[in-house]
């Protein structure tokens, strides 16, 4: 199983990817010639990891029978100084609303999907050192 996308240039700085028949269109900030019309591609990155271990745990709780009325994903990245800049440190937060939500089974499922199902933490692991915590909010 692989995947394939499609980045075309936009002229300037600005690209747009078909991902999936989805366009995303990249640029860069004004400063390096871009124009800011759309993400810049690092930090797309966190987005991935948000989006992969989020979907991890919403599929885990549910198997588990337990379904927040509200979850969020936080994904906080501190880049390296150096060239080349990539993200060295990464911070995740879950946030959880709802009734009847069992702490032990929201940590499971976080952590079920950061050691063995999320790969794109499996793939960042090696680079970055990734962080997180859980909050449940009240109703």
């Amino acid at each position: 199983m692989g995947s394939k996308v499609n980045v075309n240039w936009s002229g300037n700085m600005a690209f747009e990817a078909d991902v999936d028949n989805h366009k995303i269109k990249l640029d860069a900030d004004p400063k390096v010639g871009g124009q800011n019309t759309g993400p810049k591609p690092k930090p797309l990155t966190l987005v991935s990891l948000g989006g992969c271990t989020g979907m991890d745990v919403i599929s885990i709780l549910k198997k588990m029978r337990v379904e927040p009325d509200y979850f969020n994903i936080e994904v906080d990245g501190e880049m390296t100084d150096e060239h080349p800049k990539y993200y060295n440190k990464i911070h995740i937060t879950y946030s959880f609303k709802g009734q009847d939500l069992p702490k032990e089974k929201l940590e499971k499922a976080v952590t079920l999907s950061q050691d063995r199902y999320c790969g794109v933490s499996e793939l960042l692991r090696g680079k970055a050192e990734i962080t997180h915590e859980i909050i449940v909010l009240e109703d």
